[in-house]
């Protein structure tokens, strides 16, 4: 007795084994059904509850029936009762439930007798019930009772061997049929009387021999010619054959083949005999109703049936339904028109091959149709097409074949009714009409060809119809490969023929854009001519002795599919090329060949010695027919046996053209191409990549192109990866808190609103730089985002009170937005604006500040943060009609910051923990990224099994990553080597794409591992079972370490939330400096945050995201910028310590001075660096534009002056200085040029540091008097990322004001001129957007754009005022504190200020001043 488990239900093969299909919890009954690919495995608690409380046995019996498959379960289900589950596999498939007694101990004796007993049972059951069901069983056998005269084969071994002996399980003549000879070109061909339903095929090999098929091909027709080979469904042309010469391989039919014969092809066989077949197919009887449109031009008029509906009959219905099937070798006709009321109709016409939806208006023949959709492709094959058009509502549904495109219906169709129905033409068109065979003609289930049989009088037969299907015989070739081609004799009149006369004829078919098409020698001229094509084109060239002698080409674009008729014609010295009957093209030129015995179509042979066949061009594959020489048909069947010329590598009688491009498999826009072979997608401007156009090459977030090292900019975004949303165009503003993704609309400004009298309210709708899929899914993967709504008003009135109706509200969210009635810093459902919530309205009674209806200006705003209400849609505005009313209005860009897939991740401890997620479904098109960090050498990511199938990725060993797979072609793998180890606790990429083309790995930024996929393969990956994370099934090889961002066709997967109720593993990866901690430059500290990391810039000279953006101003000869260090009161406060103590704190023996420069002037002093004992550092360019270095470390000595040997430093260009000093030892570097060292004289102490300054030196009495004089021209000019030591005084002046020691005089504009290159997209970081103060209220108007009013007029005069009060105070505070300091000119342009404190000296504590003064004097 066996335990199930979920891994032997999943193993299960065939129908010799029945597997668990399904649990009924509420009666916990198990069913036993056969398995399929499409079933789905047992989900895991199902399968650990069967191991905890059930035994089970499997099995099957085909005693009763030879296609009765009997499968039984043994379940307890306690000490009560147990019952046996039986199933059938007979269709309808019967299922009983009998109750057994409960045996303590299986003894297999009693246990077989009891089973015995229950399919005795069962087999009455069944008989019974057969055929009750409405269905009939399709699966009679059809060759066994057919006379020998009903097969065919190309060749026998013997009279014993002959095809009629190939019947499954039979004995007679030598047991079977064998072939001559054993090769590819044998076949066995079976009639069977009339089209029949062909469902299944099975085959045996030769009875007592060694001689059976390994594998096969087959074939259909319905007239014995135009064979077409069946696939299966993912386009595996051959099917498996038997092992040995006895045992029977039954092979279901995915899809029904209807014909009349078959054509069995073999392709391998036992190596050790030779080709032996025996066979049987099942099905059944197949009727239909077929009718012929004859549309030649014998016929008086054009061929169709016209169906009217019933004048009084009821119309309007919900669904309406035709379908039909069809063949035809014409490749453009009128299939179908319904017309209604005015004209209006649909059409379905045939174009090249393809079925066109069409709408026409009006019944006039001039009226051109509007085109719906395009599907399928080589319907003109002669073969048959199904066809359905389905009407549901709104649109309509088109299958053709088994294809389907759901196309939205014209709104003109909303109220419109079929009355009548045209099939094989449209009266009154001079479209061409159908010619070929109609079969099963239903609308609405009603058959039409049998109402036109029956002469009814709503069904009009017009023209020459007949009702049979006489098909045209049309023998095709087929070329292959690269050894095909086709030799035929010239005949004896034209080969003994003096006057040199030829004439060749044939059509092609290609998707190749070059090949040979015809070649023969020219034994007079000593010559060759070849026919070929090139670049689709058809050239012809005749060539002797290493030259070409004449040239021609016509014809154009070739290879499209399409079947085109060539004529070559050397008539009375005069040669013609002609392509399409001229239509394509036409070439001539008075030239005449005589051509060789032989002529040789698609390549030549390969034992040729080159001197009558020889082929420089490449080869051909496609199809051909209707080859003529002279004007004879050359006669193709006697080629194939073996009667006439000589062959190799062809497939006679059938055109295997496939069209891999429809339906297409390039995904998201990706053009398709093809050649014969294969296909391929283009995807320029797709914004995709890879074999089918399924990977984005566009990051999901702007958190990830930060993390890619990208600073900010415009970016392409895509949510969702590989799914169906398309990439977006956003702004990454990467600040160095947060990354936000800005998304604009088309109006961001404030606008301004007057009074509109007769209209009570003003709506506005917002149109968003991206699409509304995008947008939501962009908020929905964002941790907060927010939107400025801002509100301006006077005596406007906004919200009124909570509890009456509002003047205004906003739509916001998905679709057209839903109703939103508060503002912006305020709650969801509120009806308040953010000073209601805060309690600071104007008036209290209110709570909006507009609300008041004051006659003073007003403003309501603040940031809307509830994501379900985002974005704002549209706004409306209610209070603007009243005189005196005036409002402006501004709706902020969406901002939003956080992706909540990037940094989902979960860490692994146990090599046996792991994740499970439902059955992952990537059948043709699956992507797996994620990143991963660990310190294991080994270890598996990610495993999802099937029946057979399986896909899985693992880190292999310490430095290779593998993702194997196996789709049913056998396992293939694809790895990834790295040089550097994989398990160094740092975040690594694995980017992982299987399709139908090839599977790709990609790792790191290492070159993609790809592996191609075989040529005609299985291409469908079918899983069942769970998706593991971290682990394995077995619970072997599972991984230790962190996975994070894990994404399976786009879609991320939420390991937190999975990993926080699952032990073993846990939720987030703390560590992501030692990754990403090279991204912070310029002295930039890596610091860890829980989602990810920031670059603190407090100890560099730069600022930005990364440290890397340079603070630079340009500053103009008066300005000044002092940094003051700390000063002696401070530091003695509270203290008895003396000065000299104080002073030594200050004391270096080492700087590190670096900045960089952009100047024209000489003499100018760039840096000072002042002591309290009248020291000083000083870096200046001197009258020779050369730099100095002015040390003076002893007050009693003279300076010492460093003079660098670079030249020509005041030349407007960017200069970079570093200067290290260490005791005496002095390092200057200027640009790249080398490093000058110098020596000081004094003791290498710099005393009692005082301050430092940039530009014009003010109070320079303790100057010396050369130093004095250049500190009083100032600079002019540009400087960039100074830094002195920890400090960087030009990055505290320009950002940081109010909370460093810093003063400033004159204009200080910061600018990116110390930037290397102008163009330097990324010259400065935009900030996100702050709007004011959400309850600020004043006299002064909002600021609207280029909007004058006559209150700029009391503005003056309040300016006015404001500047003597500001004066004053100033003159004031001169005398309060009697200190000269330098005034901070207002012109400084900063950014957005931070209150860290970035800087290790400061002589004042963070201020909350809004109007950022410096409470010190200011000197005017």
């Amino acid at each position: 007795m066996k335990t199930c488990s979920c891994r032997q239900t999943r193993t299960c093969q065939l129908k010799k084994t029945l597997f668990l299909s399904s649990v009924r919890s509420d009666e916990e009954r198990l069913t036993c059904s056969p398995p399929s690919r499409s079933r789905k495995c047992l989900s895991e608690e199902t399968c650990l509850r069967l191991h905890r409380h059930h035994h089970c046995l499997t099995g099957s019996l085909e005693a009763f029936h030879p296609r009765l498959t009997v499968g039984f379960e043994e379940i307890s289900l306690g000490a009560g009762e147990e019952r046996l589950a039986v199933s059938l596999s007979l269709s309808p498939p019967a299922a009983v439930v009998l109750p057994l007694q409960p045996p303590r101990r299986f003894i297999m004796d009693l246990w077989t007798k009891r089973v015995v007993g229950i399919i005795v049972q069962v087999a009455l059951l069944l008989s019974s019930s057969y055929g009750t069901t409405g269905e009939e069983v399709c699966d009679s056998a059809l060759v066994s009772n057919l006379p020998p005269s009903s097969f065919r084969s190309s060749s026998q071994l013997s009279s014993s061997h002959a095809p009629g002996f190939a019947k499954l399980n039979r004995r007679d003549g030598a047991g079977g049929w064998s072939p001559l000879t054993s090769d590819r070109y044998q076949w066995l061909e079976v009639s069977l009387g009339e089209r029949t339903k062909i469902t299944a095929v099975a085959t045996q090999g030769r009875y007592g021999s060694s001689d059976w098929l390994t594998s096969y091909l087959l074939m259909f027709s319905d007239t014995g010619h135009n064979w077409k080979q069946y696939r299966q469904e993912d386009s595996i042309g051959s099917f498996p054959g038997n092992s040995n010469a006895d045992s029977v391989v039954q092979y279901k039919l995915q899809q029904p083949a209807i014909a009349r014969f078959l054509r069995l092809i073999p392709l391998a066989w036992n190596p050790s005999g030779r080709i032996g077949l025996r066979l049987e197919t099942y099905g059944c009887p197949y009727t239909s109703d077929v009718v012929s449109l004859d549309d030649s031009s014998s016929s008086s008029s054009s061929s169709s049936l016209v169906y009217r509906l019933s004048p009084g009959g009821p119309r309007r219905t919900s669904r309406d339904v035709i379908s039909l099937k069809f063949k035809t070798l014409r490749n453009s006709g009128t299939l179908l028109h319904a017309e209604g009321e005015g004209g209006l109709g649909l059409s379905l016409e045939l174009e090249r091959g393809k079925l066109q939806l069409l709408l026409r208006q009006g019944r006039t023949s001039s009226s051109e149709p509007r085109r719906l959709a395009s599907l399928g492709s080589l319907l003109d094959d002669q073969h048959w097409h199904h066809l359905a058009v389905e009407r549901r509502g709104s649109h309509l549904n088109l299958t053709v074949d088994k294809h389907t495109e759901r196309v939205q219906i014209p709104a003109e169709f909303s109220h419109w009714d079929i009355e009548q129905l045209s099939v094989g033409a449209v009266q009154r068109s001079q479209k061409l009409n159908f010619h070929g065979c109609l079969e099963n003609l239903l609308y609405n289930d009603l058959n039409l060809i049998e109402l036109a049989k029956n002469n009814d009088q709503q069904v009009t037969v017009v023209g020459n119809v007949t009702f049979s299907c006489a098909e045209p015989v049309s023998v095709a070739v087929t070329f292959p490969g690269p050894q095909s081609f086709l030799q035929l004799p010239l005949p004896t009149a034209t080969a003994s023929s003096s006057s040199g006369g030829l004439t060749v004829g044939f059509q092609f078919r290609t998707w190749d854009k070059a090949g040979l098409l015809l070649t023969f020698a020219l034994p007079q001229e000593g010559g060759v001519v070849w026919l070929y094509l090139s670049e689709a084109r058809l050239r012809l060239q005749i060539h002797k002795a290493g030259r070409a002698l004449l040239e021609l080409s016509a014809g154009s674009a070739l290879n499209d599919g399409q079947w085109h008729s060539v004529e070559l014609n050397s008539r009375r010295g005069r040669l013609t090329v002609s392509v399409d009957q001229e239509e394509g093209g036409v070439a001539h030129a008075s030239s005449s060949v005589t051509a060789g015995s032989r002529l040789f179509f698609g390549g030549c042979p390969a034992e040729e010695d080159g001197h009558e066949c020889e082929n420089p061009f490449n080869i051909f594959k496609g199809c051909m027919r209707l080859l003529s020489i002279d004007s004879r048909l050359v006669d193709l069947i006697m080629v194939q046996q073996r009667l006439l010329g000589n062959y190799s590598h062809l497939q006679i009688d059938m055109c295997g053209i496939i069209d891999r491009c429809s339906p297409s498999r390039c995904e998201h826009g990706g053009r398709c191409s093809q050649s014969w072979t294969v296909f391929h997608c283009n995807c320029s401007d797709s914004g995709y990549s890879g074999a089918t156009c399924h990977s984005s090459v566009y990051e999901q977030s702007c958190e990830a192109y930060k993390h890619n090292g990208n600073t900010s900019g415009h970016f392409y975004i895509d949510v969702d990866g590989s799914g169906p949303i398309k990439p977006q165009l956003v702004y990454c503003n990467m600040t160095e808190e947060n990354t936000w993704m800005v998304i604009q609309h088309n109006n961001t400004e404030l606008t301004r609103l007057r009074p509109s009298p007769g209209g009570n309210q003003h709506s506005v709708h917002f149109d968003y730089s991206t699409e509304e899929e995008q947008l939501l899914a962009a908020i929905s993967q964002s941790e907060h985002c927010e939107q400025e709504l801002s509100y301006q008003c006077r005596k406007s009135r906004l919200l009124n009170t909570p509890e009456g109706s509002p003047f205004s509200w906003w739509l916001g969210g998905p679709g057209a937005g839903r109703v939103q009635t508060y503002w912006g810093g305020s709650q969801p459902g509120s009806q308040q604006c953010a000073c209601g919530l805060q309690g600071d309205c104007v008036d209290p009674q209110h709570y909006c500040n507009c609300d008041a209806d004051r006659m003073e200006w007003t403003e309501d705003s603040g940031m809307l943060t509830h994501k379900e209400s985002l974005p704002v849609k549209s706004l409306v505005l209610g209070d603007i009609q009243r005189p005196g009313s005036e409002a402006a209005y501004r709706v902020g860009p969406l901002s939003c910051h956080g992706d909540k897939n990037f940094w989902n991740a979960a860490f692994f401890d146990k090599e046996t923990s792991y994740l499970h997620f439902p059955t992952f479904h990537g059948e043709l098109s699956a992507d797996i990224s994620f990143l991963f960090k660990t310190t294991a050498s080994s270890g598996v990511f990610l495993e999802n099994l099937g029946i057979k199938d399986f896909i899985r990725i693992e880190l292999s060993s310490s430095t290779q990553v593998v993702f194997s797979f196996d789709v049913g072609n056998g396992p293939l793998e694809v790895r990834v080597e790295s040089s550097a180890p994989l398990n160094d606790n740092r975040w690594h990429r694995v980017q992982a794409e299987r399709n139908i083309k090839e599977a790709t790995l990609r790792l790191d930024e290492l070159p993609a591992a790809t592996q191609e996929a075989p040529a005609d393969g299985h291409f469908h990956l079918q899983l069942n079972s769970q998706l593991f994370i971290g682990g394995t099934a077995s619970r072997q090889k599972g991984f230790r370490g962190c996975i994070r961002s894990l994404q399976l066709n786009g879609v991320t997967l939420d390991l937190e939330e999975r990993a926080s109720i699952t032990p073993g593993v846990r939720p987030g990866c703390p560590g992501h400096c030692s990754s990403y901690g090279s991204f912070c430059q310029n002295q930039g500290r890596c610091v860890e945050r829980d989602a990810g990391f920031q670059c603190d810039c407090s100890l560099s000279a730069y600022t930005g995201v990364f440290c890397h953006t340079e603070v630079s101003a340009g500053f103009k000869s008066e300005t000044s910028v002092s940094y003051t260090f700390k000063e002696p009161y401070e530091l003695s406060r509270n203290s008895s310590a003396l000065p000299s103590s104080i002073y030594s704190d200050m004391t270096l023996r080492e700087e590190n001075v670096s900045l960089s420069f952009r100047t024209n002037q000489s003499p100018a002093v760039l840096f000072y660096v002042s002591s309290y004992y009248r020291e000083y550092l000083a870096l200046l360019i001197n009258k020779h534009d050369m730099l100095e270095v002015r040390y003076k470390l002893d007050g009693s000595r003279d300076v010492e002056v460093l003079r660098s040997a670079a030249k020509s430093l005041a030349d407007g260009q960017l200069h970079t200085v570093s200067i290290r000093r260490l005791t005496d030892s002095v390092s200057v570097q200027i640009d790249q040029n080398a490093r000058e060292d110098f020596n000081l004289t004094a003791d290498g102490e710099f005393s009692a540091i005082k301050s430092l300054v940039l530009g014009r030196i003010y109070g320079s009495d303790d100057l010396d008097p050369d130093l004095a004089r250049l500190a009083s021209l100032g600079f002019t000019g540009c400087l960039s990322v100074v830094r002195f030591n920890s400090i960087s005084p030009l990055k505290a002046a320009l950002l940081h004001p109010d909370t460093s020691p810093v003063s400033i005089t004159g204009p200080l504009i910061q600018s990116n001129c110390g930037s290397s290159s102008s163009a330097n997209p990324y010259e400065a970081e935009n900030t996100h957007h702050l709007s004011d103060q959400s309850g600020s209220v004043g006299s002064g108007q909002p600021l609207v754009n280029a909007i004058r009013t006559d209150s700029a007029v009391i503005g003056g005069v309040i300016a006015v005022v404001i500047f003597v009060i500001v004066t004053g105070l100033a003159i004031t505070a001169r005398f309060l504190y009697r200190r000269k300091e330098t005034y901070r000119n207002q012109e400084v342009k900063g950014v957005k200020q931070d209150d860290s404190q970035d800087f290790p000296f400061n002589n004042q504590a963070d201020s909350q001043n809004a109007s950022g003064e410096n409470p010190k004097e200011y000197f005017i």
